[in-house]
């Protein structure tokens, strides 16, 4: 049974003084973590950074800007020149990554394939998780 889908994706980093930046970005969905995805940024020096972002939110924002404080996402551009655009603002600076929409608008897809927006609950199974943290406690 597939519990998870993940992708490598070609993202990129704007920078306000000159050309962006190549960032390889892993992409992870996990079924039994239905409400988020995991964003891999692979830095060569630091090794994986991690974000967290809603799957909604991620949904939301390749259609129409969404998001604020902390994490903001937008589309901009029609068809295969489409981009994603992610601004991640944590404390102390900022990023803005850009993406191209089309494959990150794929995989998105098969995210909901795996676990449908309506199942998300079901999914998430907070009895069990609920079981194991307090057989932990004892």
């Amino acid at each position: 049974m597939i519990t998870c889908v993940d992708h490598m994706l070609g993202m990129e980093l704007v920078s306000p003084l000159g050309p962006r930046l190549p960032v390889p970005t892993h992409l992870l969905y996990r079924a039994q973590d239905p409400l988020l995805v995991e964003f891999l940024f692979q830095d060569p020096v630091q090794g994986p950074i991690a974000w967290v972002i809603s799957r909604e939110l991620l949904a939301r924002g390749t259609l129409a800007s969404s998001g604020e404080g902390d994490i903001r996402v937008w589309p901009t551009g029609t068809g295969a020149q489409a981009l994603l655009h992610i601004l991640l603002a944590p404390p102390g600076g900022f990023a803005h990554l850009v993406a191209p929409l089309p494959a990150l608008g794929r995989w998105l897809l098969r995210t909901y394939q795996l676990v449908p927006a309506t199942r998300e609950t079901e999914a998430l199974d907070l009895d069990g998780r609920l079981g194991r943290f307090l057989d932990g406690l004892s």
